[in-house]
């Protein structure tokens, strides 16, 4: 399989973590007329495929945005079939994921799911523990907010004093404080907002808001995201030096 449709691509380093808020399953499954549920099933799908598509462009670390804190407001029915559909998924899918080399980490509050999900979480990080070709980390019952006020609880269990507690040190507390950063941060369905997703580790990523429905994004959507930020011009807040001469 080719790396990407774009061949200049290949010539610039991939962006090592890419963050993906997969949004637009619910208004896919309602344009053909099904339950939401079945978008959220054909979700999963994709989100496969793109994880075999991250690999194949040398991406290190990808981080989705599968359950937000928020989305126990949704309609019950709802909620208990996307936990079914996490059990499933683990299912059908670990030994693949293991097969393609990709290690799992759930981030997120796991307090508020059944035991039952938590034991399948916990076979999917112990049976891909040694996996190096990319890290998947699934932010499962997370929210930006709850990140930094858990971060800091821990930070304050631990006993750093406060004149001590740096963002360096605060973030050696985050839940994704063994990825580094996202360079990359791309939200489909055409919705331009985070939505409380990785509130503190986003603070100079760059943005790609794809209209694109999440089941129907793919490898040419991934390329274009990624062409997009090859674009950009990081400076991380500082000024870049304008060559000798010019």
């Amino acid at each position: 399989m080719s790396k990407t449709a774009n061949p200049a691509q290949d010539r610039l380093p991939p962006p090592r973590h890419v963050a993906i808020v997969m949004d637009g399953n619910g208004r896919w499954a309602k344009k053909r007329f099904l339950p939401r549920f079945f978008g959220h099933k054909a979700g999963v799908d994709t989100l496969v495929k793109v994880v075999q598509a991250c690999i194949d462009r040398d991406i290190e670390q990808l981080t989705v945005f599968a359950f937000s804190s928020e989305n126990w407001k949704r309609p019950s029915d709802e909620v208990s079939g996307l936990m079914g559909l996490v059990l499933a998924a683990v299912s059908r899918y670990l030994a693949k994921m293991g097969a393609m080399g990709v290690r799992i980490r759930i981030v997120g509050d796991r307090e508020a799911v059944s035991e039952k999900l938590r034991q399948a979480w916990d076979e999917a990080e112990t049976a891909t523990l040694d996996n190096t070709k990319l890290t998947l980390n699934v932010a499962f019952n997370y929210g930006g907010r709850w990140d930094i006020v858990q971060a800091c609880r821990k930070a304050m269990a631990a006993g750093v004093p406060a004149a001590e507690l740096t963002e360096a040190r605060l973030s050696e507390f985050m839940a994704l404080a063994h990825a580094p950063d996202p360079d990359l941060f791309i939200r489909t369905g055409g919705e331009v907002r985070i939505s409380n997703f990785m509130l503190w580790q986003v603070a100079y990523t760059e943005f790609v808001f794809s209209d694109c429905l999440w089941p129907e994004f793919g490898e040419s959507e991934l390329d274009a995201a990624i062409a997009a930020f090859h674009a950009r011009d990081r400076r991380f807040g500082g000024v870049k030096e304008a060559p000798s001469g010019a």
